[in-house]
């Protein structure tokens, strides 16, 4: 399983990638190509919109972008707006040169009571079918409960085998801490993302390369 880490700046980025971090979020120029990196999109509501984001942070050189789709509880439209990422990302990689390609994950809350959005397990069908490459399950209320609170293993087992049957990628977030990395390993994850576990003081603090060295021994 390996870790992703959301940093804020490039001295974040040097940080995570010191502990060991595997994908580092959205510092394209402070990791230099050592690990692939991410980039947060938001929540999507406008397919145009959504389009020129994806390319843009595609063609910047990130790996995979993510969008989220809160408030939005049509499957028909959600899978309008996943496609105009797909589109946006495919368009900025073509035209960023020696590049490899971005993928596109798609953002299912496990609050999704709190986040007014389609179910997890609605979703998976809709990002498949709208050529996404992965799905990650997180919280949308950083200062609610977590996912471990959220979701029992059996629960999130279940979610993690639909998503690997259809084809995509599965990364688990939500106020991780180390241990609940293990849970999460256990549950079948490809990818764990941390923020607040990462850093000293909280998720508002800054990150500490011996706190994600920490968190990546725990992935193990």
């Amino acid at each position: 399983m390996r870790l992703l880490v959301s940093v804020a700046n490039e001295a974040e980025a040097s940080a995570a990638l010191a502990g060991g971090a595997d994908l580092i979020e959205a510092i394209c120029a402070g990791v230099a190509g050592a690990r692939p990196v991410t980039a947060a999109l938001g929540n999507a509501s406008d397919a145009d919109a959504i389009f020129a984001a994806a390319r843009q942070f595609a063609e910047a050189g990130a790996r995979w972008v993510k969008v989220g789709f809160a408030g939005i509880a049509s499957p028909e439209r959600v899978g309008v707006l996943t496609k105009a990422a797909v589109d946006g990302a495919r368009t900025g990689a073509a035209g960023a040169a020696g590049r490899p390609g971005c993928g596109v994950v798609a953002v299912a809350f496990a609050d999704v009571d709190r986040a007014l959005g389609l179910a997890p397990f609605a979703l998976v069908a809709e990002a498949a079918r709208a050529g996404a490459n992965g799905l990650l399950l997180d919280t949308a209320d950083k200062s609610g409960p977590g996912l471990r609170a959220l979701m029992d293993s059996a629960s999130l087992t279940a979610f993690v085998s639909s998503v690997r049957e259809a084809g995509l990628l599965v990364a688990l977030a939500g106020q991780l801490g180390a241990a609940d990395l293990p849970f999460v390993r256990d549950a079948g994850a490809d990818i764990a993302g941390v923020r607040g576990a990462a850093c000293e003081g909280g998720r508002t603090g800054h990150v500490s390369a011996d706190r994600v060295r920490l968190l990546r021994q725990s992935c193990r």
